[in-house]
């Protein structure tokens, strides 16, 4: 099975069943197996998409607090060359970036041909923690939308491939791990009081992204709404929107033409002939 981008007409409401997998998903050993399938095969077109070098992917990933964004990155893209792989993760302005526009440090991390971009939050925050804590007057964070949209415009026009996925969990499961950071030693690095702030703006919240997939959901940068309260079936889910994406990018593998391939092995053989190998 396979994700649709988010119709702009026809947005999801973001409501907790929405966060649950879809009936058609794999479960057990099939999505152990689909799983590393696709996978394989995201590393394998990963390959080629750097060989290539024409074009550059960004993957923008949004969540609520304790979404799944770091396990998402950890577990889909640890398979793919490092050296083609970047993660950057936004946090609050400071310094150097609160001297420019908003969009300035992340068009400065957007990355360069060859390379798999991985925003991990991103611009997006801009229009909605900015929405909906208020920090900025609505003149201001309703402007933005455009402003998005057309960044976005540029990179596709540029070379960048877009992808956008928000990784959708329920009220409960929420709950759920935020009691698990506390619960468990290894993990209570992860807790900060400050999420049950935002908790408690659970409703204003869906509204900000929805109006984000309303106005910001575009075929040359789709947004993708992803099940993520299981998350085997999440991460299943996304390295398919991946794969889609490389595909859609890379080049047929390159096959020589018989006679080049018999002069190339021919001259391979002769110089391993002349090392005695």
């Amino acid at each position: 099975m396979h994700l649709v981008p988010v119709d702009p007409d026809h947005v999801p409401a973001l409501a907790d069943a929405e966060a649950t997998p879809p009936d058609d998903a794999p479960h057990g050993k099939a999505l152990a197996r689909a799983s590393t399938e696709r996978l394989e095969a995201l590393a394998a077109l990963h390959a080629r998409f750097i060989a290539d070098g024409s074009h550059a992917l960004l993957v923008v990933l949004q969540a609520r607090d304790a979404g799944g964004k770091d396990g998402t990155v950890r577990h889909v893209f640890s398979g793919l060359d490092p050296k083609a792989c970047r993660v950057t993760a936004f946090e609050a302005p400071a310094g150097e970036e609160t001297r420019h526009d908003y969009l300035w440090r992340a068009h400065a991390a957007c990355p360069p041909r060859g390379v798999v971009g991985i925003f991990n939050r991103s611009h997006y925050e801009d229009v909605l923690v900015a929405r909906v804590r208020g920090l900025v007057p609505e003149a201001v964070w309703s402007r933005r939308y455009r402003h998005i949209a057309e960044f976005e415009r540029l990179l596709a026009d540029e070379g960048t491939a877009v992808v956008k996925l928000f990784l959708h969990v329920s009220r409960a499961e929420q709950a759920r791990r935020l009691r698990a950071r506390l619960d468990a030693p290894d993990k209570n690095y992860k807790y900060d009081p400050g999420d049950l702030d935002d908790r408690a703006r659970w409703d204003d919240y869906t509204r900000a992204y929805r109006d984000v997939l309303r106005k910001t959901a575009a075929r040359r940068a789709p947004w993708y709404v992803v099940p993520a309260d299981d998350k085997r079936v999440r991460n299943y889910l996304v390295a398919g929107v991946l794969v889609r994406a490389l595909e859609a990018v890379c080049p047929a593998p390159r096959e020589f033409a018989p006679a080049r391939l018999a002069a190339l092995r021919a001259g391979l053989e002769a110089r391993l002939a002349e090392e005695g190998a």
